[in-house]
C-alpha cells in the first residue's frame, strides 16, 4: 500500500518525504476557478476542502487500493480568501497588502481509502512581517512565492518575512502531518505502515552510532 499524492506541489511531497515516506505523485487538474464559483458563498474552509475533495476524487478510482491524499490552500486575509500569486508584480501587490498584518492559512484534505473517505481543513495563524518594500520586490524576484498559496513560503527564503504562527507548521507549508495521521487512523491504518524500509533502518543506526561515540567537550 503506498499514499499517492494528488499534487504538484513540491512542498508537499517534501514533507512527507521528510516524514519517512516517499509518496507517489499524481497531480489532479482540476478547474479550480468554476468550482469556486458554484459554491457561491460557502465558507472559506469549505472552499478550500472542497478543492481538495475534488482532486482526490479525481485520482482515487485510479488507485483503489492506495491511500489517496489531495490539499489546497489559500490564505484568508481581511475576510477574502488569497491563492497563488502567478506573478511577480501580482507578488509585489499582494505583500504591500499583507505586510505588518495577521491572516490564517487554511489548508483543506481529503484522504481517501477505498470507500472511506476524511475531510478536514487545518487553520493555522501568520503574522506578516513588516517587510520593506525594496525586500518585497527581491522577495517577488526570486520567484519562490509566485505558486505559494498567501504568496509566502514558510521554510525557504519567505522565512525571513514570517514573524510568527500558531498552529500546525507543516499545515502552512502546504500538508497537515497530524490531519493525515487522523485520517489514517480513522481508516483503522498506522502512520508506520507507509515508512520507507530505509527511514526505520537509516533511524536505528543513526542511534546506535549516536550512542557508541564519545561524547564530546562542552565548551563556552
Amino acid at each position: 500500500m503506498q499514499i499517492i499524492l494528488a499534487s504538484q506541489s513540491p512542498s508537499r511531497a517534501s514533507i512527507l518525504r521528510g516524514a519517512g515516506v516517499e509518496p507517489v505523485l499524481r497531480p489532479a487538474h482540476v478547474d479550480e476557478a468554476s468550482l469556486i464559483d458554484s459554491l457561491g458563498d460557502a465558507a472559506p474552509a469549505e472552499v478550500v476542502s472542497q478543492l481538495a475533495v475534488a482532486k482526490a476524487k479525481k485520482i482515487a478510482p485510479d488507485f483503489p487500493n492506495d491511500v489517496v491524499i489531495g490539499g489546497d490552500s489559500m490564505l484568508l486575509l481581511d475576510g477574502q480568501l488569497q491563492g497563488k500569486p502567478h506573478t511577480i508584480d501580482a507578488t509585489i501587490s499582494r505583500w504591500e497588502q499583507q505586510a505588518g498584518k495577521t491572516a490564517e492559512l487554511l489548508t483543506g484534505h481529503c484522504v481517501i481509502w477505498g470507500d472511506q473517505m476524511h475531510v478536514e481543513t487545518s487553520k493555522t495563524t501568520v503574522r506578516f512581517a513588516q517587510a520593506t518594500l525594496a525586500d518585497i520586490r527581491a522577495y517577488a524576484a526570486t520567484q519562490e512565492p509566485l505558486e505559494c498559496a498567501g504568496a509566502f513560503t514558510l521554510e525557504a527564503i519567505g522565512g525571513w518575512f514570517i514573524d510568527r504562527i500558531e498552529g500546525d507548521p507543516s499545515s502552512v507549508i502546504g500538508l497537515s502531518l497530524p490531519v493525515v495521521r487522523r485520517a489514517l487512523y480513522s481508516f483503522g491504518l498506522s502512520v508506520s505502515e507507509f515508512w520507507t524500509p530505509c527511514t526505520t533502518k537509516a533511524d536505528a543506526e543513526e542511534t546506535t552510532a549516536d550512542s557508541a561515540a564519545p561524547l564530546a567537550p562542552v565548551t563556552n
